[in-house]
C-alpha cells in the first residue's frame, strides 16, 4: 500500500514543499525562507492585532473617576 504524499505550498516564496520528515524546513521550502520569515516577524513587519484592549481600558478609566462637585 503506497500512501499519497501531501504537498503544501512554501509560505514564502509559493514552491511546493512535500509535507513529510524529508522535507526539513517545513512548511517552508528552504532554510533561506524560513530565515527571511523569521527576519519579518523580528522586524514587527507581521502583527497580530489586539481587539478590543484599547476599548476597554478607555472606558474603564473613565467610569472610576469621581464625578466633578
Amino acid at each position: 500500500m503506497s500512501r499519497a504524499s501531501r504537498t503544501v505550498s512554501c509560505p514564502r516564496c509559493g514552491a511546493p514543499v512535500p509535507w513529510g520528515p524529508e522535507s526539513r524546513f517545513r512548511p517552508f521550502c528552504s532554510e533561506r525562507c524560513k530565515m527571511i520569515d523569521l527576519g519579518a516577524w523580528a522586524s514587527e513587519e507581521y502583527r497580530v492585532a489586539v481587539k478590543g484592549e484599547d476599548e476597554e481600558t478607555d472606558s474603564d478609566s473613565a467610569e472610576s473617576k469621581p464625578a466633578a462637585p
